[in-house]
Parts: structure tokens; C-alpha cells; sequence
């Protein structure tokens, strides 16, 4: 039995359905179970951060998304242990590297995980990804309202990828050996700035979408409608700093996989509905 934490999640959902896929027996935690709309064949089951033990029953392998555990990592770990879960695959972020800003909030949370694993006993397996695809969903409103897209940084460049690659490497990570004591750092094929991103966006759809440049300081909910206040200004700084820079770009999906990642457009003509009004 594999545990898949955050299973509606853009990762979570790609795992189970990999997963399931497979013929793999996955029990898959969320907080609305009624509404989770999982392939029928995953045990879906009410997460329960008070009483994890429940949880992990008959469970030899867990996917763990950061924030699950939260403040009770620890407790949450040695629950899965205790249990019989005997390896552990995080959703890191490739903010954790050698010489990283070690106060960003993004690096503590996810640190402050890999950590706890080293310390639980558990086998592990760190997924460390840089930017996610996933991120442009934030224009999603403006699109539909129109072809104009409002953002900061329209010269700030990632190498986005695709969440089921991110999903191929964790499937590879909990089903293959050799993955135990692997930190994996994963990113799309390919450089691309936000305003190349808007831009393939629109050809997915058929349309033209121009991105129009805000100041950082005139940032805010409105164009960051799910990114928590506390964490604002450091996305923002990460996202200043990726103007003229080069993105790290990896080839461990292709590796881990044996299948090349996607590239952005790829990922566009995959969500259009997402972008359609």
C-alpha cells in the first residue's frame, strides 16, 4: 500500500492516477474525500493530522507533500513508521541546494522536512523541482477576461515543469529500487520567460495574449490570488532575481523515466481548458 498525501493537488492527483493506473494499491489522503473525484480503484480517505496512525495502516511507502504533516512532521513520520511505512518520497523544491537563501520561507519549510526525514529512520527519496507549469495558473482569471495579462517580471526566466513528470519521477521513486537516499532535482527541457509563457498559452488557445509588465511594488492578491502574505515578498524577490538569469535545467526526468520532459508548450496544450472561459 503506497499513502499519497496532497492527492487532489496538481502531483498528488498525477501520482494516484499513475498509480492506480498500474494495478498499485494507493490509499489517498484529502481533506474532502466526497469531493476528491480519484479513480475509483484508490482507497480515498479523510485526512486526519490529529490521529495519523489511522492513516498508515497496511501502508509500506508514503508521498509526502510538505505541508502535510505541518507542524507535526515529526509526530506525523514516526506515526508512519510505527505503522510499518518503511520509505518516504518528499515533494521538495530545489530551493534546498548548496548555497541557498537559507531564511527564504520557501527553503525553511521544505529544510525543515528533509530534516526530519534524515532524523525519522525512514528510507528516503527527496524530489526537489524548481518552478512548476503549474504556476500559470495564476493568470487563468485574466485570461478568460481577456488577452491581456498583467504580471511583474516579464523578462524573468524558469524552466518549468510539467507536474506529471514530477509525478513520473515520484512513481519511478516508490515502485523502482535504487531510488533510497537519491535527492532528485527536476526541471523542465527548456528557458522560458513569463511573457513566452503568456504567449504560448495563447497559441494553445488560438488567440494572442500580450503580457503587460507591473511594478513589484504595485503586486499584490489581485495577481497572487493563492500565494500567502507571508510569503509574497519572496516570491517576488526569487522572481526578480530570474530576470537575465539562466534556470538550472536538468535531465533526471529523462533519466529516472526514460521519457524526455515536457517543454511549456507542451503543458499549455494539456491545460486549455483551464484558460478557457
Amino acid at each position: 500500500m503506497i499513502v499519497v498525501t496532497g492527492a487532489t493537488g496538481n502531483v498528488g492527483r498525477a501520482l494516484v492516477e499513475r498509480l492506480t493506473a498500474a494495478g498499485r494499491p494507493v490509499r489517498a489522503l484529502t481533506r474532502d474525500p466526497q469531493r476528491a473525484g480519484l479513480p475509483e480503484t484508490a482507497e480515498v480517505v479523510r485526512f486526519q493530522p490529529d490521529d495519523p496512525a489511522a492513516l498508515f495502516t497496511g501502508a509500506t511507502k508514503l508521498f509526502l507533500y510538505v505541508q502535510a504533516g505541518g507542524d507535526r512532521t515529526t509526530e506525523f513520520l514516526a506515526a508512519a513508521r510505527k505503522a510499518g511505512v518503511r520509505h518516504v518520497v518528499l515533494l521538495s523544491s530545489a530551493m534546498v541546494a548548496e548555497g541557498a537563501d537559507e531564511t527564504h520561507p520557501i527553503h525553511v519549510m521544505h529544510a525543515g522536512a528533509e530534516r526530519a526525514i534524515r532524523d525519522s529512520g525512514l528510507e528516503w527519496t527527496f524530489l526537489r523541482p524548481g518552478a512548476f507549469a503549474t504556476n500559470a495558473f495564476q493568470w487563468a482569471g485574466q485570461i478568460h477576461a481577456g488577452d491581456t495579462v498583467r504580471g511583474v517580471f516579464a523578462d524573468g526566466m524558469s524552466a518549468p515543469i510539467h507536474e506529471d513528470d514530477i509525478a513520473a519521477v515520484a512513481e519511478r521513486a516508490l515502485l523502482d529500487d535504487g531510488h533510497e537516499g537519491a535527492v532528485h532535482r527536476l526541471s523542465g527541457p527548456e528557458a522560458i520567460s513569463n511573457a513566452d509563457q503568456v504567449a504560448a498559452i495563447g497559441r494553445a488557445l488560438g488567440r494572442e495574449l500580450t503580457f503587460t509588465e507591473v511594478p513589484p511594488e504595485e503586486a499584490g492578491p489581485e495577481l497572487f490570488p493563492h500565494v500567502p502574505p507571508h510569503m509574497l515578498q519572496g516570491l517576488l524577490d526569487a522572481f526578480r532575481a530570474s530576470v537575465g538569469a539562466t534556470p538550472e535545467i536538468t535531465d533526471t526526468v529523462e533519466k529516472v523515466t526514460g521519457t524526455p520532459a515536457r517543454t511549456f508548450a507542451q503543458w499549455a496544450e494539456d491545460h486549455t481548458s483551464a484558460f478557457r472561459p
